[in-house]
C-alpha cells in the first residue's frame, strides 16, 4: 500500500474521502488538494529515489496511490533538463535551464498528470473518463485511457484545437464532441457530465492529477542537485504552476530542499486574468470572456485553478507577466535556433516572458533559471509554417539547387553565410 493521505479543502479545510469521486469541496465548493501523513513516510527518501530511474513513479512514496498494482504508465517523466548556453548568451544570462516536457510519451507534460489521474480512475472503478481539452489534455488522456481499457469522451472547441494534438484523441479512440464555444464552456459541461453519470473527470480540477504534474518540480531539484533561483511557467488552467509550486514545497517540508525558487508564471496577453489579478492586488481574478492567442494550450480565460497558482506566485515571492503573440513566435523560433529545441507556442510562452522580465530587470543575469517547456512543436505547427516561405520546387540536378541556394531571398530567409560550406558566425 501507499502513503496515507487524505482530501483537504484549499478555502474551508474541511477533510474529505480520498476514496471517492470527489473534485470540489462538498462544503464551500473550493478546490482540493491531497495531504499527506508526512511522519509516517520512511525515512531515507532521497537514497531510495535515487535508486530509482528518473520518472514519475520514482517518487512513487509521495503519490496518492494505494495499490501500486495498478498503476498505468507508458514510462512518463525522466524529461531533459537542458542547459541552454546560446539561449543564455541571447537572452542575457549566464545560468539558463529548459525542462523539456516534450520529451514525455504524448509529447507533453499532461503524461505526468494522466498516469496518476488514470491510475486513480482504476482504483475507485470508474469505467470511463472524460476531460475539456484545448488539445494536450485531450491527447494525454485518451492514450492513457486507451492503456488501460477505458472508455474516454472528449470536448473541445470547435476550430481552435491544434490538429496534431486532436489526432492523438482520435488514434487513440476517444469520443470526441466539439462545441460552439471555448474551452471554458467545455469545462463547464464536462463537469456537469461527470456530476450527472459514473464518468470520473481527469482536468485540472482533479487534485490527484495534479500530484503526478507535481514530480516536476522532484525532477528538476534531482537532476540540479538544488532549487533554481526561479522556475517559469506558461500558465493556461493554471494546473502546473500550483502543481510544481506543491511538490517543492513538500521537499522543503521533508528537509529534501534547503531554499525555494520564485515561481514566475506568464500568460499570454489576450488570455492573462491571472497576471492582471496579482499586477493589481486583487483576491480574485476577473475572467476574460473571449480570451485570445496563436497558443492554443494557454487560451483559457477562467483558469479552473486561479486560486492555487496565485498563492503558488505570492508565497514563493514571484512574478506574474503577460507576452504578445509576436513575442511567443520570436521566442519560440530563438529556443530553436540556438538550441534545437522544438517547441509549441504555448511552451514559448516562458522563453518570451524570461526575456521580457531580464529586459525589465525583474530577473537578474545571474540567477540559475529553469523555464518549462509544456509541449513538443509537432503537436501545433500551423503557426510556423504559416511564417516561412514557401519551399521551392527546382529541376533535379546541382546547377539548379546551387541556383536556388543563391537567391538573395531565400539566403535572407534562411540565414546563409556568404558562401558555401562556411559557418555562420556566432
Amino acid at each position: 500500500m501507499g502513503a496515507a493521505f487524505h482530501l483537504r479543502c484549499i478555502g474551508c479545510g474541511a477533510i474529505h474521502d480520498p476514496w471517492e469521486a470527489i473534485y470540489v469541496c462538498r462544503r464551500c465548493g473550493d478546490l482540493l488538494d491531497v495531504v499527506y501523513d508526512y511522519d509516517r513516510l520512511p525515512a531515507g527518501l532521497r537514497a531510495m529515489w535515487r535508486r530509482r530511474p528518473l520518472s514519475v513513479w520514482r517518487y512513487r512514496e509521495i503519490l496518492p496511490v494505494g495499490d501500486r498494482s495498478k498503476v498505468v504508465t507508458l514510462g512518463e517523466g525522466g524529461t531533459g533538463l537542458h542547459r541552454c548556453p546560446g539561449l543564455a548568451r541571447a537572452i542575457g544570462m549566464r545560468d539558463l535551464y529548459v525542462k523539456n516536457e516534450g520529451e514525455n510519451p504524448t509529447g507533453s507534460f499532461k503524461d505526468r498528470g494522466m498516469t496518476v489521474g488514470v491510475t486513480k480512475a482504476l482504483e475507485l472503478r470508474m469505467g470511463t473518463v472524460a476531460c475539456a481539452s484545448t488539445g494536450n489534455t485531450s491527447a494525454s488522456l485518451s492514450a492513457y485511457a486507451a492503456k488501460a481499457s477505458l472508455d474516454c469522451i472528449v470536448i473541445v472547441p470547435s476550430g481552435k484545437v491544434a490538429l496534431g494534438k486532436l489526432a492523438q484523441a482520435m488514434v487513440h479512440g476517444a469520443r470526441i464532441v466539439a462545441i460552439r464555444g471555448n474551452f471554458d464552456d467545455a469545462l463547464a459541461i464536462v463537469r456537469k457530465l461527470c456530476s450527472a453519470y459514473s464518468v470520473y473527470l481527469l482536468n485540472s480540477i482533479n487534485a490527484f492529477r495534479l500530484e503526478g504534474q507535481k514530480t516536476l518540480a522532484m525532477e528538476v531539484a534531482d537532476q540540479l542537485g538544488a532549487a533554481p533561483d526561479s522556475i517559469i511557467v506558461p500558465v493556461g488552467n493554471a494546473g502546473n504552476i500550483s502543481a510544481i509550486w506543491k511538490g517543492l514545497v513538500e521537499l522543503h517540508r521533508l528537509g529534501l530542499l534547503d531554499a525555494l525558487p520564485r515561481m514566475i508564471g506568464i500568460q499570454a496577453e489576450g488570455a492573462s486574468p491571472i497576471v492582471d489579478a496579482i499586477r493589481a492586488g486583487d483576491a480574485a481574478i476577473t475572467p476574460v470572456a473571449s480570451p485570445e492567442t496563436i497558443a492554443t494550450a494557454i487560451r483559457i480565460g477562467r483558469p479552473v485553478n486561479w486560486k492555487k497558482a496565485m498563492r503558488a506566485i505570492r508565497e514563493s515571492g514571484g512574478l506574474a507577466e503577460k507576452v504578445s503573440d509576436g513575442e511567443i513566435v520570436e521566442a519560440q523560433s530563438l529556443l530553436a535556433r540556438t538550441e534545437g529545441l522544438f517547441v509549441e507556442p504555448a511552451s514559448a510562452a516562458s522563453i518570451a516572458g524570461l526575456r521580457k522580465l531580464v529586459a525589465l530587470g525583474a530577473v537578474e543575469e545571474d540567477e540559475r533559471v529553469v523555464c518549462v517547456t509544456t509541449g513538443h512543436g509537432l503537436k501545433d505547427i500551423g503557426i510556423v509554417i504559416g511564417r516561412f516561405p514557401p519551399i521551392e520546387e527546382v529541376e533535379a540536378s546541382l546547377e539548379s539547387v546551387r541556383a536556388c541556394l543563391a537567391d538573395p531571398f531565400v539566403r535572407a530567409a534562411f540565414s546563409f553565410g556568404d558562401g558555401f560550406g562556411r559557418a555562420k558566425a556566432r
